[in-house]
């Protein structure tokens, strides 16, 4: 499932409060993962694989704002190959903001600017076989 909006994005100045804050607010479930330095956000009820158990929510994330380029919430766009599409938004206007990286072993992530300024966050899915 390409092209569309698969996870969101929060940036932080202090982890501890802002997990707490998204809990008590929302009700949403944060699990910290020191060794990604990076807080696993889920917004709903989950399934034995980690993904949404009902329809209409996307889960997320929250990391330190730090040097990142994001400065306010991403939306995280699920493409086929990030590679092409960093090249498709350098073309209409955007730019790399953060080159693609490894995410273990579930996929790759980048960050892009669209043509407003706006970071964007990009997913590409492990190949699996």
């Amino acid at each position: 499932m390409s092209d569309r909006v698969v996870h969101f994005e929060i940036p932080f100045d202090d982890g501890p409060r802002a997990r707490s804050f998204y809990s008590q607010a929302f009700g949403w479930m944060v699990e910290e993962v020191p060794e990604l330095s990076y807080t696993m956000v889920a917004t709903g009820p989950m399934t034995d694989q980690g993904v949404p158990a009902d329809h209409g929510f996307i889960n997320g994330g929250m990391f330190e704002r730090g040097d990142h380029p994001a400065r306010g919430p991403v939306v995280t766009i699920g493409v086929e190959s990030i590679d092409a599409t960093l090249k498709k938004i350098a073309g209409l206007g955007g730019a790399t903001a953060v080159d693609k990286q490894k995410v273990g072993d579930m996929g790759f992530s980048a960050y892009a600017t669209d043509s407003e300024g706006n970071v964007i966050g990009l997913w590409e899915e492990a190949r699996q076989g």
